[in-house]
């Protein structure tokens, strides 16, 4: 367990991702920063501008014995933890993270919404179209299907109005 690499989500100071993020790949460590792009008008131009899916936090792989490692690290205020003990992020949950953000970027789907952290429900999986192969749990919303994605390590979620149709329960 000492040696394993897991993905941990490392609290950032404010408005440093993209900085701290850079320094953690710097010093050897897998790192991810998910960015959803939005269109800006300024008086004078519009321009992409690439903004943190879930500010105040990067994701990071790598073993404990590199813990200190990431804490030294400028930018990286705390690695998360539940009861006191690091809290690993599930890699199928960052994954649909992964997918998610590609959608969204690529125009397929507007930004998610926040929404409270579920401890209960259905899982699914998204099984047709652009965000197929997507986990997550299955909540109504006025009549309508969506579909939160969770992050336990954060005790955070985001989640995405789909159709139905294409949602499956997820085996076990």
């Amino acid at each position: 367990m000492y040696h394993a690499c897991r993905w941990y989500a490392c609290r950032t100071r404010p408005r440093a991702e993209k900085q701290t993020e850079r320094l953690l790949r710097l010093r050897g460590v897998e790192s991810y920063l998910p960015l959803l792009e939005q269109v800006r008008q300024w008086t004078d131009r519009q321009k992409r501008v690439a903004f943190p899916l879930l500010p105040g936090y990067v994701f990071a792989r790598f073993r404990l014995a590199m813990i200190h490692e990431v804490l030294k690290t400028a930018g990286v205020v705390t690695i998360i933890r539940n009861d006191g003990h690091l809290a690993p992020v599930r890699s199928e949950e960052l994954e649909s993270i992964r997918v998610l953000v590609a959608c969204v970027n690529a125009g397929d789907s507007p930004p998610p919404e926040p929404v409270e952290f579920l401890e209960a429900g259905r899982e699914v999986i998204v099984a047709d179209g652009p965000f197929s192969g997507i986990r997550g749990v299955l909540v109504e919303d006025r009549g309508r299907a969506r579909v939160v994605i969770r992050l336990s390590a954060l005790r955070t979620a985001l989640s995405v109005e789909l159709p139905r149709e294409i949602l499956r329960a997820a085996a076990g």
